[in-house]
């Protein structure tokens, strides 16, 4: 197949640009400069650079169908994309033309930046990683749609009352989203509950709940907009959208029900599902997307192609996560119940077409719905995956008992995935060796072939050209342009880290991106911090097995024991926090609370406030990690050993200089491989030394017993030292450590304490410190996304680059 590029988009100068913009202000915002608030200048620039993005964008689509080339279609649950406007101009290349363009006639560039909401779309690792793809997929020319949802108000938005966490909608639709364009003529119907007919070998699913799905699509471009391709995102709508009769009858709340439960489907990213009904919206709302997309997909394709059995020819279906597992089934029964296809030649498209990311090892991350529900809200569904479970039996006759896709009355949906794609990937080699060790062991031995590893990545041009614009531009003055898109490239930095002019530009750019962190700290918080302080930053979705607990009782001993010695000799350190719990996690809201009741106290300390300091702000988004990950000086990786699949906030520090302190766990372990052992500072225990202590009954109370620092920790939460208010608060935590301790933070405290004690001696050595920082960055060109794209195209998606 001929390979050619894209036309270039139009050089564009400031000039141009600035007349895009005013005409923009008047035609799609009317208003006059004189007039327009910094929202109308936002979205008269947003618009002139949508403008300069839909010519690639519409040119790689028709080479798309011109050449017949095959697509990769993402479904994911999310898409943290973060703001669009800065990444799209970073990628064109318009940066100074728009801080030009906007000079004399409106408000600056960085400020419009700043107006702009965050798109909440994700929540952690799952969507930062899929917004990654989107833009390598794009950069690398991979033909592809990304398929999520419009969700309304996103997972929500975090602000803290006296330490808890209170949850509030996201907001960012309460205004016009200028990326996005509707797709009216682009709707599918979806359908839920009823019944399943059977007439001879004709099935019939007679639903008694239809919702509809609307396609809004957002152009994702590549770096120097050589390619683009396309972010479909479905919001859902009633398809009666109002009972006129109930209304005339004084029924008025109840006319408008089918909007509202319609528009329940894509209001909230996760809604929480401790109760039934909550099951039920999660288990729907999957299938919304899922169904949507794939419907989407045989349309797309049926539009080119008229045989079915050639679609995987044409389609890769990736699903990230089991979120969309239930995509076999429903692609499954499309083609027998529209297209007269035998299901067992069915299931064999299905698996040449589908693949399956797999993101954990936590067996109840797993997701699994019971048979009763499956059945209830999905009839047919229910049928096929009984079907599929057969025909997965058949097909392999030496398949042990212990393999199953329904078990106990409950459907299992990382087998079911696992059984229907041809390709099953891990995240980080030694994710994948795990997988293949435990969950899905027994079926990693009947398709040996199937398992995969594909590291996770990072895109450099978010998260290095974008994120610090201090390092990049020392990078680009050092070894010249090229590394956005081959990261590779920045190996050629280590020649000069012996230089102590480039160490030295090296020390300053961290030291101004501290100093603009610690302005908006003191702005956002109230909080004063000390930019030549040791910035320590954990920022990550709260979870046990991520062990912030581990960090604030590290904390905790650490401030115990200056106030002992005030006299000791010791570097100041800010401890960073952030992210969010689930609503429904009560445990990791007491973690949450526990931080922000110990930051009140050791921020108050008048003994110890000059050397340790706490901040937790509030609704850590992607541009919060803009600011915070360029500033950082450690990176808080300290997972137990054995639970994070790989981690990418690991990959963006490690770029930008910051030095690890972590666990041998998910991406950890190649990480230290690359940048080498000496610029990681290693701690706890690997993933056998964690079974082992599992396995001994006690272990809790042997390591509290072996650490009077621990103790002494412990005590004061029992005492209510950080709760004087309610002194039983934080009982649970401590009975979790003294009982029930299953991720170790007990038996990793003492070396999590001695390691951190290592650093705080390394980071008094500011010249050695910004030499192992300067390597780090110069040793991550192996993380960047764009290697794990090709690595999919060549090993599950059979896709070549178009550019």
């Amino acid at each position: 197949m001929t390979v050619t590029a894209l036309p270039q988009v139009p050089q564009t100068d400031a000039a141009a640009l600035r007349v895009l913009i005013l005409d923009h202000l008047r035609s799609s915002l009317g208003k006059d400069p004189e007039h327009a608030t910094p929202y109308d200048w936002r979205m008269a620039l947003s618009f002139s650079i949508r403008d300069l993005i839909v010519q690639p964008w519409f040119e790689a689509t028709r080479r798309s169908y011109a050449e017949k080339r095959k697509r990769v279609y993402y479904l994911s649950m999310e898409f943290l994309i973060g703001r669009m406007l800065d990444d799209a101009v970073i990628n064109l290349g318009l940066r100074e033309a728009c801080v030009e363009a906007l000079a004399g006639v409106g408000p600056d560039f960085a400020s419009l930046v700043e107006d702009e909401p965050d798109a909440a779309l994700g929540n952690g690792g799952l969507g930062r990683l899929a917004a990654c793809f989107m833009d390598s997929m794009a950069t690398i020319g991979c033909p592809a749609y990304g398929y999520g949802i419009r969700y309304e108000h996103g997972l929500f938005r975090q602000r803290f009352e006296g330490g808890r966490q209170v949850e509030t909608p996201e907001d960012w639709l309460i205004r016009r989203d200028p990326w996005m364009f509707e797709r009216p003529e682009a709707v599918q119907t979806i359908c839920f509950r009823g019944h399943v007919e059977e007439r001879g070998k004709t099935v019939t699913w007679h639903p008694d709940e239809t919702v509809l799905a609307e396609a809004n699509d957002m152009p994702v471009v590549g770096w120097q907009a050589r390619w683009a391709n396309t972010l479909r995102l479905w919001q859902a709508r009633p398809t009666d959208l109002f009972d006129l009769a109930r209304f005339n009858a004084g029924d008025h709340t109840a006319a408008s029900e089918p909007e509202a439960l319609a528009r329940t489907l894509s209001r909230v990213l996760y809604p929480n599902d401790g109760t039934q009904a909550g099951k039920e919206l999660r288990l729907k709302q999957e299938y919304f997307l899922t169904s949507a997309s794939v419907q989407d997909i045989l349309r797309r394709f049926r539009g080119q192609e008229g045989d079915v059995r050639k679609l995987h020819g044409m389609v890769a279906i990736q699903m990230n996560d089991t979120h969309p597992a239930i995509a076999g089934p429903e692609l499954i029964r499309i083609l027998v119940d529209t297209d007269g296809v035998d299901f067992d030649e069915a299931c064999e498209i299905a698996l040449k077409v589908l693949g399956y990311t797999n993101h954990t090892l936590l067996p109840e991350a797993l997701e699994r719905w019971s048979s009763w529900l499956m059945g209830a809200v999905l009839p047919r569904h229910m049928q096929i995956i009984e079907r599929i479970d057969d025909w997965h039996r058949r097909r392999n006759p030496t398949r042990p008992a212990s393999v199953k896709l329904i078990d106990e009355g409950q459907v299992l949906m990382g087998p079911l995935a696992f059984a229907t794609s041809h390709r099953v990937n891990g995240v980080a080699a030694l994710h994948t060796d795990l997988m293949r060790q435990t969950v899905f062991h027994d079926l990693g031995k009947l398709h040996p072939e199937r398992i995969v590893n594909q590291t996770n990545g990072i895109t450099p041009r978010r998260w290095l050209k974008l994120a610090n614009p201090a390092l990049s531009t020392l990078i680009t003055d050092t070894i010249g342009t090229g590394w956005e898109r081959d990261l590779d490239r920045l190996e050629a930095l280590e020649s000069h880290v012996g230089d102590a002019g480039f160490l030295g530009d090296f020390a300053a750019a961290k030291r101004a991106n501290k100093a603009r962190l610690s302005d908006w700290i003191a702005k956002t918080t109230g909080t004063v911090v000390n930019p030549d302080a040791m910035f320590d930053v954990q920022v990550k979705r709260l979870h046990e097995y991520k062990r912030q607990l581990l960090n604030i009782l590290e904390t905790i001993a650490f401030w115990h024991e200056l106030r002992e010695d005030p006299t000791r000799a010791v570097v100041p350190r800010v401890k960073i926090f952030g992210g969010k719990s689930a609503p429904g996690y009560f445990t990791a809201k007491l973690i949450i609370r526990l931080i922000n009741d110990a930051a009140k106290v050791i921020n108050a300390d008048p003994v110890t406030k000059d050397w340790l300091q706490i901040v937790y702000p509030p609704n850590y988004n992607v541009s919060m990690a803009e600011r915070l990950i360029p500033a950082a000086d450690l990176s808080e990786q300290i997972s137990t050993a054995g639970t994070e699949a790989s981690g990418t906030g690991n990959m963006k520090f490690s770029l930008n200089g910051a030095l690890t302190i972590g666990t041998l766990d998910g991406a950890n372990v190649e990480i230290r491989e690359k940048v080498g052992p000496e610029n990681f500072f290693l701690f706890g225990l690997t993933v056998d030394e964690v079974e082992r202590t599992r396995a001994t009954f006690g272990h809790e109370k042997a390591a509290i017993g072996a650490s009077q620092r621990l103790r002494d920790v412990l005590q004061m939460l029992a005492e209510g030292r950080f709760s004087p208010d309610e002194p039983g608060r934080y009982h649970q935590l401590t009975d979790i450590l003294w009982n029930h301790d299953h991720y170790l933070v007990t038996s990793d405290f003492e070396s999590y304490y001695a390691t951190q004690r290592k650093i705080d001696t390394a980071f008094a050595d500011q010249s050695d410190w910004h030499r192992m920082a300067a390597l780090n960055t110069a040793r991550m060109g192996y993380f960047s996304s764009d290697r794990t794209i090709l690595g999919y195209m060549a090993d599950v998606w059979d896709v070549t680059p178009a550019i």
